[in-house]
């Protein structure tokens, strides 16, 4: 059976290496970062789509492991063997859904964003307030 495109495991490593750039520090500290914010950020949502697509890349490599084992030469395809097979192949096709979903959204949000530019080493000045005009006492 020939084997799959490398890029098919390669799509969380390229989600990751963006949302680094985004944020400008290496995953496991984003996230921390993410562990310890609401779930309302941004962060937290990009952390959770990466997750997700990653145990979707796991499932696909897992589920062409076993269809493998089942289909291998040396094994005889009985009436059980079936099912397992096309159980495999269903769990196959939901699991890509799932990642090509994950991918296409979360890189349109990605592709979205900019990162911020760092803020200058010196604050702006102050600006000093205009002295209140004197006022005119009118006596009469």
């Amino acid at each position: 059976m020939p084997q799959p495109e490398a890029t098919a495991n390669s799509i969380s490593q390229i989600i990751a290496q963006r949302i680094e750039a985004l944020f400008g520090q290496p995953l496991a500290e984003l996230e921390a970062l993410a562990d310890n914010a609401p779930d309302a950020t941004l962060l937290a949502a990009l952390i959770g789509s990466h997750s997700d697509l990653v145990l979707a890349e796991r499932n696909i490599a897992f589920q062409l492991e076993r269809l493998r084992e089942l289909t291998s030469p040396e094994r005889e395809i009985g009436r059980f063997t079936v099912g397992h097979i096309l159980d495999c192949a269903r769990r196959i096709a939901e699991s890509v859904a799932t990642r090509d979903a994950h991918a296409k959204s979360t890189g349109a949000v990605l592709g979205g964003l900019r990162r911020a530019s760092a803020p200058d080493a010196q604050p702006p000045a102050v600006p000093v307030p205009a002295a209140p005009p004197t006022a005119t006492s009118r006596t009469r």
